[in-house]
Parts: C-alpha cells; structure tokens; sequence
C-alpha cells in the first residue's frame, strides 16, 4: 500500500498525495440558508506514507478558514494564491517531523464555506417545485469536493466519512442515515455513516423540503412532495436494474440504492453519489422513456464507485465501463437489438464532440493530458463515455464475444474493487487475465488492437464499430425522405403514420439523421410539426433534437420555445448546445447572451461557467 502511494501522480490536486493519506473524515456542520453558508470543521484521519513528514498540504477552494489543530494544538498554515482552475494549497506545518511512515494522527479544520463556493448551488423557494421553501444540493466531480471542505480532493484516496448536520430542513447524503435529532430550536441534527471507502467527488448533500417514497426493497425516491408519487411509479423499475447488474458483475456493496429527484437547475442527467443517486427532473418524461439513465447511475455502482479512477486523464475508466455495462443491461431487459441502437445514438454523440473540439484538439483523446493543470470540467463531453464504450465493444468482438468478455468483466471489479487505477493498470490487467484463462490464441487476439491509438491519439476511434442497425434503418430513411424533400412542392406522400409505430428512442435518432444534413428549409419543418406534433412532446431527450433541428436552420419561430427549455432545466447535456447553436444561429447570438445573463444565477455554478465560455461570455 505504502510503496504504490508514493508513485501517485494527479495532476489535478495540489495535496502532497505521496506523503499522506486521509483514511476518514468526519464533517460537522451547520446550514444557514439564509447566509448561503456552511459552518463547521472538518476531522481528518491521516497516515503517513513515507517517513520525515512535516507538513500536510490540502486541497481548498474559496473557503473562509479559522484555524487548524492537532490534538487541540493550533497550529500555523499558509493558504497559497489561487491556482486558476485547481483552487488553493492549504500547507499546514506540523508541531514535529513524523518520522515513522504508518504514523497515524488527526488534525481538524474549522471553516465555512463562502458565495464563490462551486459545490453547492442554493436555491431560492421560487426556484424549486413547490416554491415555498430553500433547497441547497452538491455536485463534487470532477474536483469541487475542496470548494466545500479542505482535504485531499483527487479520486486516488478513498476513504469512509461520516457527517454531522444541523439543518432547518431535511438533509440527505451518500451515506446511510444513523439518526436524527430534533435540536428544538427549529433544526434537526442528521448523522449519517459512509463505511464503504470513496473517492471526495463522491460525498454528497441535498437539504430542502424532502418527501421519500419506498419503491423497492432496497430502495427509496426522495423528491420534492409535489412530484413523489410521479418519480415513484417513474422509477418503480429500479431494482431490476439493480439485480441486473448483479447478474452482469458482483453483489451489489452498498446497501441501500437511494435516487434524489433534484430541482430542475441539476446541471447532470445523473450524478452516481453512493447511496443516493442525484437524478435530473427531466427524466420524469411520463412514459418511462428515459429512466435508463437510472441503469447508467447503477452500473457506477461497480465502475466508478468501487473501481474507481486514479485521477481524471484516466476518466474514460469510471464512464465508458459504465456504458459499457449500462447498455449490456439494456440487452438483458429489452434485446441486443436495444443496445446496438443505443450504440448507435453513443456514436452520433461522440461524433457531435469530436466535431466541437476539433478531430486534433486533446480533448478528444480517451486518456488526455491534463498536466499543464487544466481544469477537467473544460474536457468534459461524451468522448470519455463513447469513446470508451467503443473502445470496450472493440474488444470484446475481437477476443471471441460475450462468452469470453463477461467473465472477464467480473474478474475485472474483483481484482480493482476499492482501488483507484490507471489505464496502464486495466491493460496489463487484461492482457494476464486472457493469457491466463483462454492462453496465446486469445492474447494474441487481443494484441492485433491498436491501444495506443484507441487511448492516446485524437479524433474519432480507428474501427468502424458496424453496430446493428436494424431498429435505425426505419429512422434514417424517413430522414432521407425529409432530406430529399427539399425542393419538393408536394409534401402529400408525407404524413402522421410515418411515426406511428417509433418509439421514443427511435424518434431521436430520426431528428439526429437530420441534424447531420444541411438545414432543411423552413417549410418543410412547419410540415413536419404540423403531421408529427414535434412541438408539445414532452420527453426532453426528442424536444432537444428538435429545438436543435430548428435552430440549425435559424428557424426563428423556434426560438422562443428554446428559450423556455433552457431556462426552466438546467441539464447541461440540452443546455450548452443550445445555447451554442442559438448564440450562432440568425439573430440569435444576442438572445443567447441575454437569456443566459438573465438567468445565471438559475443554473448551477458548473454549468454556468462553461456556458459563458460556450456563448463568449465572461463571468
């Protein structure tokens, strides 16, 4: 343990991760909705790693510090000027050298957080559902955890928590709930307990005027009261998913698999906290069409969360493994023909971000360099995800299918379960397990693959994945006909029968077809949402597509119903493109910038940020 830690390098902390290691933490604090605050300390188990340790070096952002003890011994520290993107060096000197490796010693922090804090979004009671009542919710990853306690922010240290808080209203956390106290001033202290060890960007609060609904064995939906029977019968599928994965990987660790229907400004389709699975509103479609991001949240359970990236170029570690075993849920409930088709849907979304970035731009690589201390939220995009995921897909292909790979997916959890790796860790990984359990033929099978490429090299992957295309080739010939319709004065041949039979699902990749030809003309859009009813659907996932289709072609009638969509969620996957296409889009660049400039405070500070840079926009 002690030998592997010193060759720890993230190049997005500031800690001295080679010297120390943080084992728990024990938050205590106190919310003030009114102050927009969190007040405490925060209780750091540590351990050295090496020997001739005199300082601790911690991960902070814009946090408001008021001493630091060991063992009730203040002690001197230096907060360092602020780092653009990786916030402040908090160095605390320590009273004596610890020469041992393996001492063990504790120091506590005392702080509050402050109004530049960028894990925590506040939100005002108009804000939320029932608009009577504040709510606030975090969002760590990929490195916000300093912005709301000094520690060591990077996904190589796992480690347990357990929190004390005294809020006026209700608080969860990615933790097990032990108790509750009533304070009788108007607050409750919750205690909760994090026994099963995770990276920072894991630990997780929401506060606000909470109901829960049980809708498994395992499992409860918290929400606003006012959506909790609607989230309950959307999500009441939840433990197949769960039992699904299981089947696919391990048993499942963690106990409880609690999902928390956020306010609508939740910059993420979902957020993989422990325990409690931070979930978007816009999933509450009505039909149950989008609920699978719930099978993606799932499967981080095992990727992401128990195997866990050692820091954040090795992303595609944590995302595109739980594609990877998103979708092989998907064939086990609904057919391999279903996850070929979301494949499909991956691919046009890994192409849109290799087209964003530009086919040479770094971002597209799978595992990017981010030593020159690039902010990870500035490389955020599907490629870690799709990227990965092919790159998965390629491989079980090549080394003999399913037959081969799923065993190996379980030996894979096994061997990393509750460690941070690298990719150089999951290759070498691999390759022993294939030669060990099918020998030469299949290694040298796995061989003939150009990881170097597929891993360090830009641009879109180098194999064509020849998904499935038999449930999209309905959808992209309705588009060609669209698309060949342009000069066409009778429209007749069209009509509403043409998408009678599609499901949701194919009904987005019908929109996207479009979206890769040139703008169709403004006629033949008012004909299409005139047999289709594009405009009233109420799933987010098709009124994205759409809006997008329209904006492309500066259809201007469009417009105001874009401006409606993204100031009433903030889920950057629909947001940012939005907002890029209608900032160049005809006589939409203005309207862009002053929608955005009037409701920014509305979105979380995350999304926020990359959606000024997307809109030339300077916070």
């Amino acid at each position: 343990m002690v030998a592997s830690r010193t060759k720890v390098i993230d190049p997005s902390s500031l800690a001295n991760l080679s010297e120390v290691l943080t084992q728990h933490v024990h938050f205590n604090w106190a919310i003030s909705f009114t102050e927009k605050r969190i007040y405490g300390h925060v209780l750091l188990d540590l351990i050295t790693l090496v020997p001739n340790v005199s300082t601790v070096v911690l991960d902070t952002s814009y946090l408001n510090l008021q001493g630091v003890s060991l063992n009730g011994q203040s002690l001197e520290y230096t907060v360092a000027e602020r780092h653009l993107s990786l916030g402040s060096a908090l160095t605390i000197a320590l009273p004596e050298t610890l020469v041992n490796t393996g001492t063990k010693f504790q120091l506590r922090v005392d702080y509050s957080t402050t109004d530049k804090c960028t894990a925590v979004q506040y939100l005002e009671p108009e804000q939320t559902v029932g608009k009577k009542h504040p709510y606030l919710f975090s969002q760590c990853q990929a490195i916000h955890a300093r912005a709301f306690a000094p520690l060591q922010d990077s996904p190589s240290v796992k480690l347990t928590y357990a929190a004390s808080v005294t809020s006026p209203l209700p608080v969860v956390m990615s933790a097990r709930l032990l108790s509750t106290v009533d304070n009788n001033d108007g607050t409750k202290t919750y205690s909760f307990n994090q026994a099963t060890t995770i990276p920072s960007y894991l630990i997780a609060i929401a506060a606000g005027n909470l109901a829960g609904r049980e809708i498994g064995p395992r499992s409860t939906v918290w929400c606003e009261p006012e959506v909790v029977e609607q989230a309950a019968w959307e999500f009441d599928d939840t433990e197949r998913f769960i039992a699904t994965g299981e089947s696919l990987l391990t048993p499942y660790e963690w106990g409880r698999y609690d999902l928390l229907v956020l306010p609508p400004s939740f910059p993420y389709g979902g957020m993989e906290n422990p325990c409690l699975t931070f979930v978007t509103p816009t999933l509450l479609a009505g039909d149950k069409s989008a609920v699978d991001v719930i099978a993606h949240e799932i499967a981080h359970s095992w990727m992401g969360n128990l195997v866990t990236t050692s820091n954040w170029e090795h992303f595609w570690l944590n995302e595109g493994w739980t594609v990877f075993i998103e979708r092989k849920i998907a064939a086990r409930l609904h057919g391999e023909a279903e996850r070929q088709f979301s494949s499909i849907i991956g691919w046009k979304a890994l192409k849109e971000s290799v087209e964003l970035f530009g086919e040479d731009s770094p971002a597209t690589v799978l595992k990017p360099d981010l030593s020159s201390g690039i902010d990870p939220d500035d490389y955020f995009s599907s490629v870690p995800y799709e990227k990965g995921f092919n790159l998965l897909y390629h491989i079980e292909k090549t080394v003999g299918g399913p037959a081969i790979f799923e065993p190996y997916m379980k030996a894979h959890v096994k061997n990393f379960a509750s460690k941070s790796i690298t990719t150089e860790d999951w290759l070498a990984h691999i390759r022993n397990y294939m030669e060990t359990n099918h020998g030469k033929e299949v290694l040298d099978r796995l061989n003939t693959i150009d990881f170097d490429t597929w891993i360090n090299q830009p641009g879109m992957p180098p194999v064509d994945p020849k998904f499935d295309t038999s449930l999209a080739d309905a959808c992209y010939n309705l588009a060609t006909r669209w698309d060949n319709a342009r000069t066409k004065e009778d429209l007749s041949d069209f009509s509403s029968d043409d998408i009678k039979n599609f499901t949701p699902t194919q009904k987005i990749v019908f929109l996207e077809r479009l979206t890769d030809c040139e703008p169709l003309p403004h006629n033949l859009l008012v004909k299409m949402d005139e047999l289709y009813e594009m405009s009233p659907i109420r799933n987010a996932d098709i009124r994205f597509r759409w809006e997008q289709l329209c904006v492309m072609a500066s259809f201007e009638k469009i417009y105001p119903s874009v401006v409606e969509f993204i100031t009433e969620q903030g889920r950057m996957k629909f947001v940012r493109p939005l907002y890029r296409y209608l900032y160049t889009a005809k006589n939409g660049a203005d309207l862009a910038q002053q929608t955005f400039l009037k409701h920014k405070h509305f979105y979380h500070p995350i999304a926020a940020q990359l959606i000024a840079k997307d809109i030339n926009l300077k916070l």
